[in-house]
């Protein structure tokens, strides 16, 4: 399934030939610190083009991660995981995000209190989401 999405400013578009439809909210600190507080929506793709490359500013946020986000207009649009190399697009970001459901919490022990997601989903810990998909 090809889905496609961009920034706010349109500089930055892409197309993805392969994305899950389910995706986590990340409440880790520096996903809700981009966010304005937010949890951070992001599903799993491969297949992944951009266009407008140049705006793209990559951001190394740890040893094995980078986020990506669009230079102009501020737009945050994948965290990619650098040894896997693989792309966890921003939801927000697709032109159509109606076919995404929420699956997982991760990180959920740096949640706030002031929210909190309905539904039966696995919530994990930060122990448990490095034990999981932190690089060995």
């Amino acid at each position: 399934m090809t889905k496609h999405g961009g920034c706010l400013c349109k500089r930055v578009t892409f197309t993805v030939e392969h994305v899950s439809l389910e995706h986590d909210a990340c409440h880790c600190g520096m996903c809700r610190k981009l966010f304005g507080g937010s949890p951070f929506f992001s599903a799993a793709a491969r297949g992944v083009a951009f266009t407008g490359e140049d705006h793209i500013t990559r951001y190394d946020s740890s040893p094995w991660a980078q986020r990506g986000f669009c230079n102009v207009c501020g737009t945050a649009l994948f965290y990619f995981l650098k040894p896997a190399r693989t792309y966890m697009m921003s939801v927000g970001a697709f032109d159509d995000s109606s076919e995404f459901r929420l699956v997982r919490e991760i990180f959920i022990d740096r949640k706030p209190d002031g929210y909190a997601f309905v539904g039966d989903h696995p919530r994990w810990t930060e122990v448990e989401t490095l034990e999981r998909l932190a690089p060995k």
